[in-house]
């Protein structure tokens, strides 16, 4: 079976740890990592014996199958646009693009130049998470907070598109119905966009679901709650860890508090990177030439729908 050879478009904080999981795997040969800033790309070509380019074109010439594109997602378009029509297979970290319009139209060239485009939503690949997809299969409500101290990247754009995208995402893969309708607020604190945001999103299977994000937070929590008809889960995305509560089989006994009558149980998590299984299932897919687990038409919609938030509280301001 012969070598896939990947490169990686950006090697700051993240596009490090790309590089440092590609040159793991045995099935992979990292072709190149592509920076204009000569110290990064210093360190991660000598880190991981890798050529060190400075331009998407040098990257291209060295013979590249598949890449990362883990820049400023201002420029997420203008390079995955530059591989997808060179006819390389594109991880773009999230959000996928700016712009829906960008969004768009890296999806149609993924797909008339039958190129694999999955986005970077990480929280997909957490084992918490996997966990709670296959248990929670009928949500009623869902109530996510996604909250960190202010950090020293990411916000070149709203909090809504730096941390919410990634509970969008996982809240549309849980509900698939169309939103019908929301009500969100937003407020700016120490940049020209929204540092905390909350959105109310009712969708089309009547299930609602409840979003708080805060860059601003004196402390992290990332965790999410899924209510369904004969279930409540609990997932904390930190910890990896999830928690089913049922209620037990038959009425409450007399004179027993109905909480007792719950049934708690962790649920079964594999534990491992999140980045290193998202890599390895982006490399599966190019082998195969399957669909990835977040499809560029999955980040778009969540594109969409955070672009339809963002644009609702700046109108109601």
């Amino acid at each position: 079976m012969s070598k896939i050879r990947v490169g990686v478009v950006g090697v700051g904080h993240l596009g490090y740890h790309h590089a440092r999981n590609y040159a793991a795997f045995e099935e992979v040969v990292l072709a190149g990592i592509v920076d204009s800033d000569e110290a990064r790309r210093a360190k991660a070509a000598g880190d991981f014996s890798a050529p060190g380019f400075t331009t998407v074109e040098e990257l291209l010439s060295a013979g590249v199958e598949a890449a990362s594109v883990v820049v400023p997602t201002t420029v997420h378009a203008e390079i995955t646009m530059q591989l997808l029509n060179a006819g390389v297979d594109v991880l773009v970290e999230k959000p996928i693009a700016a712009t829906c319009e960008e969004a768009e139209r890296m999806v149609k060239a993924a797909a008339a130049k039958g190129r694999i485009l999955q986005v970077g939503h990480i929280e997909r690949f957490n084992g918490a998470v996997m966990a709670l997809m296959q248990a929670a299969t009928d949500p009623k409500f869902i109530e996510c907070h996604r909250l960190s101290p202010y950090p020293n990247r990411g916000h070149d754009v709203s909090v809504v598109l730096d941390l919410m995208i990634h509970d969008l995402d996982i809240v549309l893969a849980l509900v698939r119905s169309p939103v019908v309708s929301m009500d969100a607020v937003g407020v700016p604190v120490f940049s020209p966009s929204e540092d905390i945001a909350n959105v109310r999103i009712r969708f089309a299977s009547g299930c609602v679901a409840n979003l708080t994000c805060s860059r601003v937070a004196a402390e992290r929590m990332r965790k999410i709650r899924v209510f369904s008809n004969d279930a409540y889960f609990s997932t904390d995305y930190s910890e990896q860890a999830v928690l089913s509560y049922r209620k037990k089989p038959g009425p409450v006994p007399e004179g027993v508090s109905p909480m007792l009558h719950i049934d708690v149980q962790p649920l079964p998590v594999v534990r491992d990177e999140p980045l290193k299984l998202e890599l390895a299932s982006f490399v599966e897919c190019v082998r195969t030439r399957t669909r990835p687990v977040v499809s560029g038409e999955d980040g778009l919609e969540a594109m969409r729908i955070a672009q339809d938030i963002v644009a609702f509280i700046r109108e109601h301001p």
